[in-house]
């Protein structure tokens, strides 16, 4: 294929080049003169643009040079990535576009940032947001060997844009990688919180080294050895299902617990006053949802499901407990339907929140039963789930964490 790449820096150059070596034809632009052996570097975008079917953008999305964290950032105001670059490259490259071309940009963004950023600088031809998860050092390879690829179009749909940036994407990579369609928002959101859950996943595991320097008798190794062979649950897809808070006895507190600790090792930082507080307010948002939907219907609020989880009576640790306490807190009392906890009635009319999922709980166990009704949902209540799974015809059904549409 004829391929454009604006943008041959460190991560540029180097994909271009794969890409050549797998025996596309490659221009290839940058604002800095560039020699490479396989891409044909022309003097402008408008020709490297020119009689191309796909044009990459592989530009910088720089943040103040005060983030960049050789130095601590803690203590400074957030700020967004610059797309100053970015827009300009890409309002050069759509004048002398057309429709039967395709635009990729492929350089890290915010979640919503396509949508309202660039998509109205792209009129005369086509766009798909595609990030790549490659580092350097291995920059050549981690481009024909990724993980997974990332393409996002405007309503999330596999067809056209998407497919034909797969069949070309079969033709270089050598790994076989599996392709993650979605919207430009959703691809946006992968890219960057696939960054972040890395930092976090570092920051945990120092954080056992902290303790063992501190605390004494510990070798690291030992500890994160033992978590890293932990397939069932850490180091697998368990627990990655967006729903309902972490919950029980055990898990909550030995959160807390750690925050008791992390002050007593004076170890200067605390990873799980974060993740206590955000287990919160994660609760007081959803409970705001149930509040709006009651208000707005004149309904009563009911919660399916008390105990911490489905098929147990333990209601210590239940998130739709603090669910409970955050709707009490704007005026609304929730009544519980769980017939293992004692709260058993044959019916309900109003805004329910289906708290419990069995199949999502157990599924590490091979669980595929879905999750029975405890009780009767009449016609005309309005059912939130977290799960974004449950349908009916009798009722209005939203699927709670997906802003595409809403079931009825």
């Amino acid at each position: 294929m004829q391929i454009g790449f604006i943008g041959l820096g460190k991560l540029g150059l180097p994909c271009a080049e794969a890409m050549a070596h797998k025996g596309h034809t490659i221009k290839g632009y940058d604002i800095t003169p560039k020699n490479s052996d396989s891409v044909n570097v022309v003097d402008s975008i408008k020709e490297c643009v020119t009689d191309t079917d796909i044009v990459f953008i592989a530009v910088p999305t720089p943040h103040d040079p005060l983030y960049d964290g050789r130095a601590p950032t803690a203590h400074l105001e957030p700020k967004d990535f610059s797309y100053d670059i970015v827009k300009t490259c890409l309002t050069e490259a759509n004048k002398y576009m057309n429709k039967k071309q395709l635009l990729v940009l492929i350089s890290t963004v915010l979640p919503g940032t396509t949508r309202r950023e660039f998509i109205h600088l792209v009129t005369n031809t086509r766009f798909v947001y595609n990030p790549y998860l490659i580092a350097m050092g291995s920059v050549a390879w981690d481009m024909v060997n990724p993980e997974m690829v990332m393409i996002g179009t405007e309503d999330g749909s596999e067809n056209g844009d998407a497919e034909q940036l797969i069949n070309f994407y079969k033709t270089v990579m050598e790994n076989n990688p599996r392709y993650e369609v979605g919207t430009w928002d959703e691809c946006e959101c992968i890219k960057v919180f696939y960054n972040t859950f890395i930092s976090a996943k570092i920051g945990l595991v120092n954080m056992i080294q902290d303790v063992a320097i501190r605390q004494g008798n510990i070798d690291v190794d030992v500890v994160t050895n033992a978590l890293a062979k932990s397939t069932m649950r850490i180091m697998g897809p368990q627990y990655m299902k967006a729903g309902m808070g972490d919950g029980g006895a055990c898990h909550p507190r030995d959160n807390i617990a750690l925050r008791y600790m992390a002050d007593k090792l004076n170890l200067g930082y605390d990873l799980f006053d974060s993740i206590m507080t955000a287990r919160e307010l994660q609760a007081k948002n959803l409970a705001q949802e149930l509040v709006k939907h009651a208000e707005e219907n004149r309904m009563s609020i009911f919660i399916h499901g008390k105990a911490y989880k489905p098929g147990v009576e333990y209601c210590d640790g239940s998130y739709s407990l603090l669910i409970g306490h955050y709707c009490e807190e704007l005026g609304h009392k929730p009544t519980y339907i769980d017939p293992l906890t004692g709260d058993d009635i044959r019916g309900c009319y109003g805004v329910v929140l289906l708290a419990h999922n069995r199949k999502v709980t157990y599924e590490y166990r091979g669980f595929e039963e879905t999750q029975n009704l405890y009780c009767k949902i009449e016609k005309g209540s309005i059912v939130i789930d977290p799960w974004r799974s449950f349908k009916s015809e009798d009722c209005k059904v939203i699927h709670y964490g997906n802003t595409r549409k809403y079931y009825r």
